[in-house]
């Protein structure tokens, strides 16, 4: 009985730190979107790229698929859209239908195949948070995917996967791809364990082929390809 009690408060003390952890987050990502909001940075920074309609545009996490809305509208490029909750990728369908320069894959981009659990609690919809609302989705290894489709060169990939685009930047950045990319928007997560010593890692490895043009930490960031970096293919 006595061991029986000790576990159980054992468990409720991590609880009660866990949820303290995340009251933590949320106060701290409160304070880093001032800035953002203030530069009005979903509408301007996010958008404005040097784009024409030859250019091929990656949105990695397409949730409703307004972003890739927003980029096809002003430039007219191909957009490829990668969501892989069922729902959301059939929403996006239904959006462009009508237009052939976007196309929506369900299932998400990784550093391998794999079919995980995800849970689902709208933009904020994350593999690595557990919750009663769950499916399994699809993710297929990057660079196989994207040398099938027969990519040379990227113009710009947006990167909002919830705590995946660790694993997904370090694959990206072994393989070389890195260098097929002009621009990286990505939306780093504080919730991954680890998370700031990975961001850092991945940002020193970025400088040896790209450039920071913005940054928002943990709110949104944005890599140039250095001239001199050129590209793999």
């Amino acid at each position: 009985m006595l061991r029986s009690l000790k576990r159980l408060l054992r468990r409720l003390r991590g609880r009660d730190a866990e949820a303290e952890a995340a009251r933590a987050r949320r106060r701290a990502m409160k304070e880093r979107v001032v800035p953002w909001f203030a530069a009005r940075g979903d509408e301007t920074l996010r958008l404005d790229y040097p784009l024409t309609p030859t250019d091929a545009v990656i949105d990695l996490g397409g949730y409703e698929g307004q972003w890739a809305h927003d980029i096809y509208a002003r430039y007219g490029c191909r957009v490829l859209v990668f969501e892989p909750v069922a729902a959301y990728a059939a929403a996006i369908d239904r959006r462009f239908a009508d237009n052939d320069q976007v196309e929506c894959f369900a299932f998400g981009l990784g550093a391998e195949d794999a079919q995980v659990g995800i849970n689902l609690e709208d933009d904020a919809t994350s593999i690595f948070k557990e919750g009663e609302a769950t499916e399994m989705i699809s993710i297929r290894r990057a660079e196989d995917f994207l040398d099938a489709q027969g990519l040379a060169d990227v113009a710009l990939i947006k990167i909002n996967i919830e705590g995946a685009e660790y694993d997904l930047l370090d694959h990206v950045l072994d393989s070389g791809w890195i260098r097929k990319i002009e621009n990286l928007q990505i939306q780093f997560h504080d919730f991954v364990e680890d998370a700031e010593a990975r961001m850092r890692r991945i940002q020193e490895r970025l400088q040896e082929t790209h450039e920071i043009t913005w940054q928002y930490p943990f709110v949104w960031e944005n890599w140039k390809r250095r001239e001199d970096a050129g590209s793999a293919s």
